[in-house]
């Protein structure tokens, strides 16, 4: 099981969005609760534009994604350290995998999660396999910032949008998952998701969507 759409729809319209309108609007929520000595994973990195720009911020930084040829682009296009400050790691591995981030975390210890959109990409088994995930990685001092498309985004569905998308959560809905896998919620709120999708004016699609952070701590 992978942490992908169930009916296949694309899901680049927000995983590929430009960092200086998604990592750098997330990072003043989120920064002030991850500890900043601490590993950072994100997670379903995609193209790694959100990786690069977050390493800049927090090192070691590892993209996963579970596709070879995703991570090859990403690869490609912004280089590849071994989690240093210049460049990120990237690694091929399923965020929907508990088994496989507990290996990651005994490699890095405890660490932060960026997650966005990935329970959107998930069933609901795969949901439940990803915050398992994100317990695992986050351990005792690791928080976890976890954004979601609102219900209200589906109103306004992305131009082109071929196949239907998964329903946007509410957030209790959206804390679920985490709280079923031993976490709690630290932290919420709301803020507009931007996409690489455009209106028919030509203004940038934002959906609504939802934010939380969990970990283990007060």
């Amino acid at each position: 099981m992978n942490a992908t759409l169930q009916d296949g729809g694309s899901s680049q319209g927000i995983r590929s969005t430009d960092p200086a309108i998604t990592a750098a609007v997330h990072m003043p929520i989120f920064e002030k609760h991850f500890a900043p000595d601490l590993p950072l994973v994100d997670a379903d990195c995609g193209n790694g534009a959100q990786t690069v720009f977050l390493t800049g911020r927090f090192h070691p930084c590892v993209g996963i994604d579970r596709s070879a040829a995703v991570l090859e682009r990403a690869r490609t296009a912004v280089g590849e350290g071994a989690g240093g400050r210049s460049a990120p790691d990237f690694r091929q591995l399923d965020a929907a995998d508990p088994a496989a981030m507990r290996r990651l975390h005994d490699e890095l210890g405890d660490a932060n999660v960026y997650l966005r959109g990935v329970l959107r990409r998930s069933g609901p088994a795969g949901r439940a396999r990803v915050a398992e995930s994100v317990a695992a990685l986050v351990g005792e001092r690791g928080r976890a910032f976890v954004v979601e498309a609102a219900p209200e985004a589906d109103a306004a569905p992305a131009q082109g949008a071929g196949a239907p998308q998964t329903p946007g959560e509410e957030p209790a809905e959206q804390a679920g998952p985490f709280t079923a896998a031993g976490l709690k919620v630290l932290a919420g709120g709301s803020l507009p998701l931007s996409t690489t999708d455009f209106e028919p004016d030509g203004s940038r699609l934002d959906r609504p969507s939802n934010w939380l952070v969990v970990g283990r701590g007060d």
